[in-house]
């Protein structure tokens, strides 16, 4: 793509990079046949290729854009799979990051939609908002017919009940079992304390038994992605900026014990701090401190296919539809290693249809574009109930609690259904479930 930008815009480091990612795009349209919204919608403007363009005159002509030009970056879930497709390495992700944060800064919206995403920004990542929050909206639900628009939506969304707080909701250290053979630091992934702090759970007895001493450093919290997708890059680095000093004490050269991974078990956030050497690219008090960080960090599924499942407890060959978040398939490129670990404890993992497409989550995309992710949460779970399982199994929090919303399977953490194999307790979402 033949790109126009003047010698004083080239100045600006994040134009450059936008200059470069632009010029790899060579219109093939590739992308168009993996991108839920276009797959779904149909309009160009709403494919990767369309905001491509979008975000090339924004740049180029350094013009606030008016609301139809953000409308169709909103409608961008951020999933990826346009990356996995493009034959020309697009770095679709970080343009897109740029363009939305761009528009955010110059781009007034309405007083209800700015409130919106305030509050979305200033309570879910803090636990202990979320789940005042949770508990509020379990009250609203008499009257939630009565509340205006998407509001109405995320009150119906909330569970009745909340379950107990999370085991990482405090700094701690959790002992090895037997000799110690490792020592990570454990996430403590904001939304899922407070809505299913059991994966927290599952993780820690796994690691432990194979003789994993996990920690939970203090500071350390949400990761920042979901501020970083609504366009506020400050807020994600203030999180992000938490969660590096944290880390780095527990490390041999911040003066600790040492780390031999950063485990994160909620794949939407492990893309994030995968990538924290792109957040503090153009910090150079950071950044040294970002690569050690980011070279750390691991999907949970990673550390337990390192040290191994040992021998399953209790083989229950249940059935599993195994939903590949995108994060996970896309953002890591972990495609394959989950699904191998669920055989390797004895399940049957059922192959699903179109596993590429979104389920909609997206953070908070099923909160902000409940039509569309409602969409494509039933064209996923459509597929799923195609082949006929008795659980669902994922990688992430927020398709978890999504999927929840369009069945009645029992949807729960691949690591949950790891750690029961190997002698953990039943997922609670399978407990309470009517299986045959």
């Amino acid at each position: 793509m033949q790109t126009n930008f003047t010698p004083e815009q080239l100045r600006d480091p994040d134009i450059r990079e936008a200059d470069a990612i632009l010029r790899k795009c060579v219109h093939c349209g590739f992308c168009t046949a993996t991108c839920p919204t276009y797959v779904t919608g149909g309009n160009e403007l709403d494919s990767p290729r369309g905001r491509i363009y979008l975000i090339k005159d924004m740049l180029e002509n350094d013009r606030v854009q008016g609301p139809d030009v953000v409308k169709h970056l909103d409608r961008c879930l951020t999933c990826l799979a346009c990356m996995t497709t493009c034959p020309s390495g697009v770095d679709y992700a970080h343009l897109v990051e740029h363009g939305r944060a761009r528009a955010e800064r110059e781009n007034p919206r309405p007083w209800r939609e700015r409130a919106l995403r305030r509050l979305l920004a200033e309570v879910i990542p803090y636990p202990a908002r979320m789940r005042a929050a949770l508990r509020a909206a379990a009250l609203a639900r008499p009257v939630a017919r009565l509340l205006p628009g998407r509001l109405k939506g995320m009150v119906e969304m909330a569970p009745k009940e909340l379950p107990p707080p999370s085991p990482t909701a405090r700094p701690r250290v959790f002992p090895a079992h037997g000799t110690r053979l490792r020592r990570v630091a454990l996430l403590p992934v904001c939304a899922q304390a407070a809505l299913s702090p059991e994966v927290d759970a599952a993780t820690i007895r796994l690691l432990t038994r194979r003789g994993v001493e996990v920690v939970v450093a203090e500071g350390s919290g949400c990761c920042g992605g979901l501020v970083h997708h609504l366009g506020r890059s400050d807020l994600a680095r203030g999180h992000a900026t938490a969660n590096l000093e944290a880390w780095w004490r527990e490390t041999k050269d911040g003066g600790g014990e040492g780390l031999d991974a950063i485990v994160v078990n909620a794949s939407g956030c492990g893309s994030v701090v995968k990538d924290y050497a792109h957040l503090f690219r153009n910090d150079p008090v950071l950044l040294e401190k970002a690569n050690a960080i980011a070279a750390l960090a691991r999907d949970v599924s990673e550390v337990v296919a390192e040290v191994g499942l040992g021998e399953p407890a209790a083989p229950q060959g249940l059935r599993i539809a195994y939903q590949t978040a995108c994060s996970l398939q896309h953002g890591q490129r972990i495609v394959a290693l989950p699904k191998d670990l669920l055989r390797q404890a004895g399940f049957e993992v059922a192959e699903i249809a179109e596993p590429h497409l979104c389920c909609g989550s997206a953070g908070t995309y099923s909160l902000l574009q409940p039509a569309t992710a409602t969409t494509l949460r039933d064209r996923k779970i459509a597929n799923i109930e195609r082949t006929q399982p008795q659980a669902i199994a994922s990688g992430n929090i927020g398709c978890i609690t999504h999927l929840r919303e369009g069945t009645i399977l029992p949807v729960a953490h691949t690591i949950e259904f790891l750690d029961w194999a190997t002698g953990g307790p039943e997922p609670p979402a399978l407990a309470a479930s009517s299986r045959p």
